[in-house]
This record gives C-alpha cells, sequence and structure tokens, in this order.
C-alpha cells in the first residue's frame, strides 16, 4: 500500500461525509495490556477515551471491528457505550446486542457452528500437525469462539493456505492479525503473529461492507482504522483505511491500495483518526453556530 502521512491526507479527506469509524481493538483503539488508559508502552493515556467522547458528540459511530469474540465485544460495547460490533475478524456480526454469523463456504452440515466446522473436518488438526512446532493455540484467548480458530505463530498465510487446498480443506484460509508483543522463541528466532482460521468468502473488508449496505450508507461515509494486515483489507470497503504508527509496517504488504498513517500509536493514533473524521464531518454537517 502507498502509505500517507495523515498531515497529507487532505485531499482523500475531502471526499468522506463520515458516519461510521470501524476500529480495530487490540494495538488501535487500546494499548499495552489491552487498556484504553495505556499506550503501546504502558503510560497512562486518556486520548482514546476522550475521543470516543468526542465521537460520540458529533454523531460519529464508532463501530469495533476485531479478532476477539462476541462475548468479549458485548462487553466492550457495553463499557464504552457503543451500539454495534464485528467480531472474530468478520464471523460474528453484533448488532441491536443481536448475534449473528457469517458463514462464508463453510459446509454447514459440519457443525453448530463454523470454529465447530472448523475443528470436526479436521481443518484445524490439518494446519496444527503439518506446521508442528511452528504454529499453536493463541491460548488462552482461543477459547469461547464461534467463528474462527485463533493460533499464533510464525509461518505464511500463504503456505498454510496451500496446505488446506491440497487437503480437501479450500473452503478454509488462514489470516494475519498481526504481530504478537510477547516472547515465544519455542514458535521459532522470527517475529510471531496472531492468526485465524477461518471460512472463506468472510473477513473483516466483507462483513463491513455488508454492514455498511445494510445500513443505506456507502463507501463515502465509512473509514476503517487497524494495525495489521486483516485490517487493511477494509480499504476496499471504506472512503479512506487508517493504520495507526505501530501498524505503519503492514503498508507494505499491498502496494495496490492508499493508507493513511497516523503519527501516534494505538489509542493515541485512534484520537487522531478521530479528530481527522470530526472536522470532515463539521465541514460536511456544520452546525447551526458554524453557519
Amino acid at each position: 500500500m502507498t502509505a500517507l502521512p495523515l498531515a497529507e491526507a487532505d485531499r482523500v479527506l475531502a471526499a468522506l461525509d463520515p458516519r461510521v469509524l470501524f476500529s480495530d481493538v487490540d494495538g488501535t483503539l487500546v494499548g499495552r495490556g489491552g487498556s484504553l488508559l495505556a499506550d503501546m508502552d504502558g503510560g497512562a493515556s486518556l486520548q482514546a477515551a476522550e475521543a470516543l467522547v468526542a465521537a460520540r458528540r458529533s454523531g460519529l459511530e464508532i463501530v469495533l471491528v476485531s479478532g476477539r469474540t462476541r462475548a468479549q465485544l458485548f462487553e466492550a460495547c457495553r463499557l464504552l457505550g457503543l451500539r454495534d460490533a464485528i467480531g472474530e475478524l468478520g464471523t460474528v456480526v453484533l448488532r441491536d446486542g443481536k448475534a449473528e454469523l457469517r458463514w462464508g463456504q463453510t459446509p454447514r452440515e459440519l457443525g453448530a457452528t463454523p470454529a465447530e466446522a472448523l475443528e470436526r473436518s479436521g481443518a484445524l488438526a490439518t494446519v496444527l500437525d503439518r506446521f508442528a512446532g511452528r504454529i499453536e493455540p493463541h491460548t488462552p484467548w482461543h477459547q469461547g469462539r464461534q467463528g474462527t480458530a485463533l493460533l499464533r505463530g510464525q509461518v505464511r498465510a500463504a503456505e498454510v493456505d496451500a496446505v488446506l487446498r491440497a487437503q480437501g480443506f479450500g473452503w478454509a484460509n488462514l489470516e494475519d492479525n498481526g504481530r504478537l508483543r510477547g516472547p515465544y522463541p519455542h514458535l521459532g528466532a522470527g517475529e510471531t503473529h496472531a492468526f485465524h482460521l477461518l471460512p472463506a468468502g468472510v473477513g473483516k473488508a466483507a462483513t463491513a461492507a455488508a454492514y455498511l449496505a445494510e445500513r443505506g450508507l456507502e463507501a463515502g461515509n465509512a473509514a476503517a482504522v487497524g494495525d495489521g494486515p486483516a485490517d487493511l483489507e477494509m480499504a476496499g470497503a471504506v472512503g479512506a483505511m487508517f493504520l495507526v504508527a505501530n501498524g505503519a509496517w503492514a503498508a507494505g504488504r499491498d502496494a495496490a491500495r492508499q493508507v493513511i498513517v497516523t503519527p501516534s500509536s494505538a489509542g493515541d493514533g485512534f484520537a487522531e483518526v478521530v479528530a481527522a473524521l470530526i472536522r470532515r464531518l463539521q465541514v460536511e454537517r456544520p452546525t447551526a453556530a458554524d453557519r
């Protein structure tokens, strides 16, 4: 992707009439330890919390789009005063407190949920067996899932997908959900990433696009912010795609699309995105005091 600093993004932002901001959670809205009040180094920061308040006051709706589970996002939305969320990389949708599963190409007869189908079919076992020592369940966060299997490892998603296709599991694929901070030397000497094994035909982008369509909104009414490759898929579904500074490395994954990079990391970068969108919102829909 072509990385554009936020300070130079006026031309891109000028085309927006923002109503919705799709936001990743870990490493984007929240910082170290999954805290809304911490930056990536663990220092205290109120920027993300204040941005959520500012967004609510301005009418900019924040929709969480995350690898987290339905239960985790339900509680996060309740605590943060948000309405809707997209979980498990697009396989779970929360609207007005009600959950819906997106099955993609999952054969329905294999299980009661896509996650159960991935396990019962042998697709998950195939990945764990063929790449033993390089990938494993991302304990303890792999539990309680309905749409995906959450893993951590040092593999290439394309390499895993090729094995899945060869073994008759072409309806499933592996998605890179970004870098992990902790050391996992038993998996290799390189960087360890979080991965989701999920149904083909489902993802953050497809579900975000469907969500907008169901609400009668267009791509130009939405923006997205994240910190990893799975988030960048949303670029095709929204009018502007942002990466917080700690996720700028992911921009090199796809040079065909443009991404705006914030000066700051995690919650502080999220706040910079919200501020930019609110300024644009005020241009599009000025208040009586502004007129």
